[in-house]
């Protein structure tokens, strides 16, 4: 039987590109967003190895459609990688918290409720979790988003943690500038562009493909002794600590 692995926010940019990548290395993929025609279109991309399926992982209600798909086989992948940038209006307390409650939801929440759902599945030993950050949660600019992305720094120390001696690692990716996804639409400009390509000591932006190429190695046999990690894939924009 073929190794399994899900990735949320699966449809488009860097879960695409990590699901392919993980189909291309004979796994079948599970992959998870809210939208089914975004979904239908990466596993036309994906390939006869993936499944969609639709649910918001922030509502518990909706994550036992992924335990369902899953089913009784060892998932021996997760990528917890739904999450979104929320803007809002902050000029009242209300509109501050509803802003606040929603970006932990999308980035916090989900990841936790994912995680937790699926720990009983796990293959002991050998899964893998993976998280995925961003670099605004080391450098900060993104208000209740690079909180949010600090706390799966943490979030993932405990994983760690807890699941070592069951064989399972656990490791956050944290990108920098990543261009040809849906996480700027609406609000990049050239300017905003060429300030971050600037920052970047390689002067370009990222793609999803390199961020797939870390979780790659993370999975592999040559990421077995790599766990409770700060990947940090951002072109040299953030040094390492």
């Amino acid at each position: 039987m073929s190794r399994l692995a899900v990735v949320t926010g699966g449809g488009t940019g860097i879960g695409r590109a990590t699901a392919g990548m993980l189909a291309g290395e004979g796994y079948d993929v599970i992959i998870v967003g809210r939208r089914p025609e975004v979904l239908a279109d990466a596993v036309k991309w994906i390939g006869p190895q993936a499944t969609a399926v639709t649910a918001d992982v922030a509502d518990p209600a909706q994550i036992a459609q992924v335990v369902a798909a899953v089913g009784d086989r060892p998932v021996d992948v997760l990528v917890n990688n739904a999450g979104a940038f929320i803007s809002g209006d902050d000029s009242t307390l209300d509109e501050v918290a509803a802003r606040w409650h929603a970006t932990l939801d999308s980035n916090v929440l989900t990841a936790v409720l994912m995680t937790t759902a699926l720990l009983p599945s796990l293959r002991r030993p050998g899964g893998r979790i993976i998280l995925t950050s961003s670099i605004a949660a080391q450098r900060g600019g993104g208000g209740p988003y690079s909180a949010a992305k600090a706390a799966l720094h943490g979030y993932v120390l405990d994983l760690a943690t807890q699941l070592g001696e069951s064989g399972i690692t656990a490791n956050v990716i944290s990108p920098g500038y990543i261009t040809d996804s849906e996480f700027f639409d609406g609000r990049m400009t050239p300017e905003g562009h060429d300030r971050r390509v600037n920052a970047s000591l390689v002067k370009r932006s990222g793609a999803p493909d390199e961020i797939a190429e870390a979780v790659r190695w993370l999975v592999g046999p040559g990421g077995g002794f790599v766990t409770a990690q700060i990947i940090n894939v951002n072109g040299g924009t953030v040094l390492g600590r």
